[in-house]
């Protein structure tokens, strides 16, 4: 019989970093029921293989199946071989190509072998959802259609977007949500995960698991994660992913590019770190009991011995750091000394261990690396400055009084001491 953590433990990791469930008192009473009866929830994730390669945003599903995983429930990795060939229309204002089958066959073997590096193979159920689509035939699939109306379809976001501006929409774009709803049903699902992109397909399997006499599925949505320029959704096509193939020193390298408040963002949905751990490292970044830069250092680790194990992750921190210090910094950098009170951060002091806040934009002034604190201040949104190597979006930083450390705005550098 599997191990259940009590019903509130359960909860409060289940939500970490989800942007809605739906309804959170039917998943206490179903987790309630999985303590009692000894029997585990079932819980689905669905993915297309639309590309043979993975990004860290694609992982904050698998992650989440995993806190389930965790928790002792049965985690459903479903490949949608079939669906595959309608292609999701989730967030397109254009209609997405299909597939072909050998296409599918080929990129759905890499999923397979890349997402065992987060969830336990052996107590994962991996499933196609061309099992019972295939099965279900042309007179099956009429069937199910004719419990929706177009209208009903056209409630979804794109769907009416498109309507609206009169753009195409295909007509087996319509059966996708259809299609998807239909794999709760036959997987008898507890819970579907999925991102918020995703929230009109989710409800259609609740409302097809009614029709079939089945108790209705709880919906967990969870963010698209921000790139690591912090605005856009991770994507390729953005150039602002981490891939999951990369080599260790290549994803270390992209953490630890990523702002500070980008990095609470990447704790909570790429990590198994619980939200009250993150609160309390947030803290004492806020106290001035922890620096941001190593906090990140040991995100990029934790990020890469994901995908390439622990050794190579030390490695990768250990190279990155070797490759800063032979390219970036010179050996004959001027040295400028500033004292804390004319760049601290307001009602900043600093900590017992000499850890303090200033402000960016009065310390580039301070160190002649900008005109003014105003042009100090548009350096900094402009993606130009690097404290010690890691690039700064926020105003306030982190500092050690005393310590020496490079500063950078675009090509200009020197090395800096804060001193009271």
């Amino acid at each position: 019989m599997p191990h259940f953590p009590p019903v509130d433990e359960q909860l409060a990791y289940l939500r970490k970093g989800a942007a809605e469930i739906i309804r959170e008192s039917d998943l206490r009473e179903r987790i309630e029921g999985s303590i009692a009866t000894g029997k585990p929830m079932r819980v689905k994730a669905g993915f297309d293989p639309t590309a043979p390669d993975l990004h860290v945003g694609h992982t904050v599903l698998i992650r989440k199946l995993k806190h389930f995983q965790n928790m002792g429930h049965t985690v459903i990795f479903l490949i949608g071989d079939f669906t595959g060939l309608i292609g999701d229309p989730s967030g397109r204002i254009t209609t997405r190509p299909p597939l072909t089958r050998a296409q599918i066959d080929v990129n759905a073997e890499t999923y397979k072998a890349q997402v065992f590096k987060i969830l336990d193979r052996d107590k994962t159920e991996v499933r196609f959802n061309s099992e019972w689509l295939d099965k279900l035939g042309y007179e099956g699939f009429v069937r199910l259609a004719a419990k929706f109306t177009v209208s009903q379809m056209l409630e979804r976001e794109d769907f009416h977007k498109r309507f609206r501006e009169e753009k195409p929409i295909a007509m087996h774009e319509l059966l996708y949500p259809i299609a998807q709803g239909y794999d709760s049903v036959a997987l008898e699902a507890d819970v579907e995960l999925g991102g918020t992109d995703q929230k009109f397909n989710l409800l259609m399997g609740r409302q097809l698991q009614r029709d079939y006499n089945q108790l209705p599925q709880i919906v967990l949505t969870m963010p698209l994660l921000e790139g690591t320029d912090g605005i856009q959704k991770m994507s390729k096509s953005y150039d602002n992913y981490i891939g999951i193939t990369e080599p260790p020193t290549e994803i270390f390298g992209k953490v630890m590019s990523i702002s500070d408040d980008l990095m609470w963002r990447y704790y909570e949905l790429l990590t198994d770190v619980t939200s009250r751990e993150i609160d309390e490292l947030k803290q004492a970044v806020a106290k001035g009991q922890a620096h941001p830069m190593e906090l990140k250092k040991e995100l990029g680790i934790r990020i890469v011995t994901d995908f390439h194990g622990h050794d190579a992750a030390v490695q990768a921190a250990h190279d990155w750091s070797r490759m800063f210090q032979k390219d970036e910094t010179p050996e004959d950098l001027p040295f400028v000394i500033v004292r804390f009170p004319n760049v601290a951060a307001p009602n900043a002091a600093a900590s017992p261990d000499g850890i303090a806040q200033v402000r960016l934009d009065k310390l580039l002034a301070a160190a002649r690396l900008a005109t003014s604190v105003s042009d100090g201040s548009r350096k900094v949104k402009q993606n130009a400055v690097k404290l010690d190597g890691e690039l700064k979006n926020d105003l306030v930083a982190s500092i050690k009084l005393g310590s020496e450390f490079t500063l950078r705005a675009g090509k200009k550098m020197v090395k800096v001491s804060v001193q009271e």
